[in-house]
């Protein structure tokens, strides 16, 4: 049978997003037909807002959304380059033992990343030229799947069915998608609940992130185009609702004391949110016509920052693969075939499980009140500043910049070079 689409995505958020704007925008899949399934597509965001869900982009996630068609669409005025980032523990001051500094000037890079909000991301997507062009957007979600030997079959919760060579789940932590393949995750819940909110405050972020990390979790300062900072702080779920209700006033006294008061006196500015946080990796990223991206193949601990930023590899990753499947002496019914999902998911797999562990690693180690660890804590601090191999070795991990790199996470050099 001829199916509706050769790709379908599950799932338009801003990996899904990402991902249909890569494929639309590759050469090798023009004669494709491309759908995203999608409940709630973006509405364009209002001039004068900043939304509380931010992410900060790394090296490589600005790459590929470049490769995309999008990163040139998000407004300056809505992103704020980050060129410096300051780590400590709560025993010790941001400028004394027991902390690390990271600056882009160490790098060959003009700064470590960018705070964007996570609706103008979504929004540069949709309205990207390639995705605007050729791929269909479907106002709908999925209620089955069903695997035929030569496609999938979803049928739709308004009663449609189409049907399509592969389908991508990127329908997030919770993956309606994932289930309905019948692929199980690992994982837990943190004792933990990342409550968030902007905030003025009395001195400048001089374009630096500030992360402090206390005994129930660690506080991050993130920095924002208007002046303003965007905080995430990991606490006791109790804790993290008691802020959500307390007088303004009292959560900013709170957030300014877990800070340690380095940008003087804090003012909330913005609405606030609380949300559970978990760690979730899908034991299989795929079966025969399936694949998994981003926070539907795993979730991982905020500290870092860096969930959106895997999603975004792996939609470069995968897209990849499927472009050189179909390709010059390719065939476009190889884009569902179990032989080239596997080879994605030992790809994005592997890398993604390295930066889970780190990350849940370095919660543990840090989000606790033994007083041996807290030693351990600072001197381990202390010997990553002290050391600039260690340095460039944390930066080149947070930037997206290590490991094995799709095409459109290297520089645009590295991307020509590969194609001469």
């Amino acid at each position: 049978m001829r199916p509706d689409f050769h790709i379908l995505i599950i799932g338009g958020g801003m990996v899904g997003a990402c991902a249909a704007a890569l494929a639309a925008g590759d050469r090798r899949l023009a004669d494709l037909r491309i759908a995203v399934l999608e409940g709630q597509p973006p509405t364009t965001p209002p001039d004068d807002d900043v939304d509380l869900r931010v992410s900060a982009l790394s090296r490589a996630s600005e790459r590929i959304l470049d490769c995309a068609g999008a990163w040139s669409l998000i407004p300056q005025a809505h992103r704020c380059a980050y060129t410096e980032m300051k780590v400590w523990d709560e025993g010790a001051k941001p400028h004394s033992p027991g902390s690390v500094h990271f600056s882009a000037s160490a790098t060959s890079e003009p700064d470590l990343g960018c705070i964007v909000e996570n609706r103008r991301v979504q929004w540069a997507l949709y309205e990207s030229p390639a995705l605007r062009r050729r791929v269909t957007v479907l106002r709908a979600q999925a209620a089955a799947l069903a695997f035929e030997a030569d496609h999938v079959r979803v049928d739709l919760a308004d009663g449609r069915r189409i049907s399509a060579l592969l389908a991508i789940g990127a329908d997030g932590a919770a993956s309606p998608s994932r289930k309905l393949a019948g692929l199980e995750t690992s994982g837990w819940e943190y004792d933990q609940h990342a409550f968030v909110t902007h905030v003025r405050t009395a001195r400048s972020h001089e374009r630096t992130a500030w992360q402090r990390f206390l005994r129930a979790g660690p506080i991050a300062f993130l920095p924002l185009a208007d002046g303003r900072s965007s905080i995430v702080w990991s606490t006791r779920p109790a804790h993290a609702r008691e802020l959500c209700e307390m007088a303004p006033e009292e959560a900013a006294a709170q957030i300014e004391a877990a800070i340690g008061g380095v940008l003087g006196a804090v003012t909330i500015a913005g609405p606030r949110g609380a949300f559970p946080l978990r760690l979730r990796h899908a034991r299989a990223y795929c079966r025969e016509r399936f694949a998994l991206i981003g926070d539907a193949a795993h979730a991982v601990h905020p500290l870092a920052g860096q969930g959106v930023n895997l999603g975004f590899l792996d939609a470069a990753a995968l897209v990849q693969l499927l472009g050189d499947a179909v390709g010059p002496g390719g065939r476009a019914e190889a884009v569902g075939e179990l032989r080239l999902l596997r080879r994605y998911e030992r790809w994005r797999k592997s890398e993604n499980f390295i930066a889970l562990g780190v990350i849940d690693g370095l919660n543990r180690l840090f989000s606790n009140a033994d007083p041996a660890l807290g030693s351990l804590r600072r001197f381990g601090l202390s010997a990553v500043e002290r050391s600039a191999l260690a340095k460039r070795f944390f930066m080149e991990r947070a930037m997206g910049l290590a490991g094995e790199l799709p095409q459109a996470a290297r520089s645009a050099d590295s991307r020509s070079s590969a194609h001469v």
